[in-house]
């Protein structure tokens, strides 16, 4: 599929699965990375915000429906989220813990760990919105977690396995949807381009403290096609209920900038192995050609109505959820079913990620 002069070259399923095998046999032989450490918002959230006093949880049902067990866990999904797959593939563990959920403990995170939480982004005042944990929270949250796997690992063995770990970012979306083109405050102070800038800022600080406090192995994620979402095209009255081009357009504006300051940061920073994971092309792959990969529904999510609900508003709904989520592209109406972030995680790992087995 083309979009924006790029192509996506299609690799046949058999292919995948003989590339995962061959990825995972790598990992146990050469260069195993020990442990996967995220930072981000829901995209990658384990249910941190399930211990803070915010409306933007997902411990309820139908939500983790199809997770082990049927437990919601916090994940804004059915199942499984895109850094549980990644931990798999690497061969680590089937799923990443969420820091602040107190049935665990630094054995369970010596091997990884989330400190993200849903409806957060690059911005402070996004942040603040629906009062979840900021970007530089989380990095409190990770200096202190570096202290307990020193004193469980020792220092020696901690400072490895940081050095090894796989670090992952993803977030930037609400910072558009939930609060640039939602709020006051931002856009008047702001053209677009000068947040996008703004942002971006935010994240090369942000690498800059991962690489100060021993991080080596980084993987910043791109926006997906944030117009596609279906909170987005149900409010697209005007345009047919398709695509927001405006919403996509500035998530490919935005994802270039972030591929830039890899390469900048790249060059900067001694021994540092920092990549750019874009999900824009085969999340768009996704929604265009949804029977390519066996779906059925792209522009309504399964969860209620399809159209607008998420968190609360879904397990309201719920009576009105669809059956089955596999045929669907997005759980609710802003987040992607287990399905989708199957595809998703495996295309990064077996386009990107590789390279952190080598």
């Amino acid at each position: 599929m083309e979009g924006h002069g790029r192509r996506i070259t299609r690799v046949p399923l058999c292919c995948h699965i003989l590339l995962l095998h061959l990825l995972s046999q790598l990992g146990e032989t050469v260069a195993k990375v020990p442990a996967v450490i995220v930072f981000g918002d829901s995209s990658v959230d384990a249910g941190n915000n399930n211990f803070i006093p915010t409306i933007a949880r997902s411990n309820f049902q139908p939500y983790g429906r199809d997770f082990l067990g049927g437990k919601a866990t916090g994940r804004f999904c059915n199942g499984r989220i895109p850094t549980d797959f990644i931990s798999e593939a690497f061969g680590v563990k089937p799923y990443v813990p969420a820091y602040l959920d107190p049935k665990y403990n630094i054995s369970d995170f010596a091997s990884g760990v989330t400190f993200a939480s849903a409806a957060t982004g690059y911005d402070n005042a996004t942040s603040d919105v629906l009062s979840v944990i900021p970007l530089w929270k989380q990095l409190e949250y990770y200096k202190g977690y570096q202290k307990n796997l020193s004193a469980y690992l020792g220092e020696s063995k901690a400072k490895e396995t940081i050095t090894e770990a796989l670090h992952l970012m993803s977030l930037g979306t609400n910072d558009f949807l939930e609060n640039y083109y939602t709020m006051p405050g931002r856009a008047s102070q702001f053209t677009p381009e000068q947040y996008q800038t703004f942002l971006a800022g935010i994240a090369e600080n942000f690498i800059r403290s991962l690489y100060d406090l021993g991080a080596r192995k980084i993987s910043l994620g791109g926006l997906p096609p944030m117009g596609c979402l279906p909170l987005e095209r149900t409010t697209n009255i005007a345009g047919g209920n398709d695509c927001v081009a405006r919403f996509n357009n500035i998530a490919l504006e935005f994802n270039d900038k972030l591929k830039n300051l890899t390469i900048k940061l790249s060059h900067e920073l001694p021994g540092i192995k920092l990549v750019f994971s874009n999900p824009y092309y085969i999340m768009l792959s996704i929604i265009k050609k949804p029977e390519l990969y066996g779906f059925e529904s792209t522009s309504v999510a399964c969860c209620a109505t399809g159209m607008f609900e998420m968190g609360y508003a879904c397990s309201r709904g719920q009576m009105f959820s669809c059956t089955d989520a596999t045929k669907y592209v997005f759980w609710d109406s802003f987040h992607p079913t287990e399905k989708t972030n199957s595809i998703v995680a495996k295309y990064v790992v077996l386009r990107v990620l590789y390279q952190f087995l080598q």
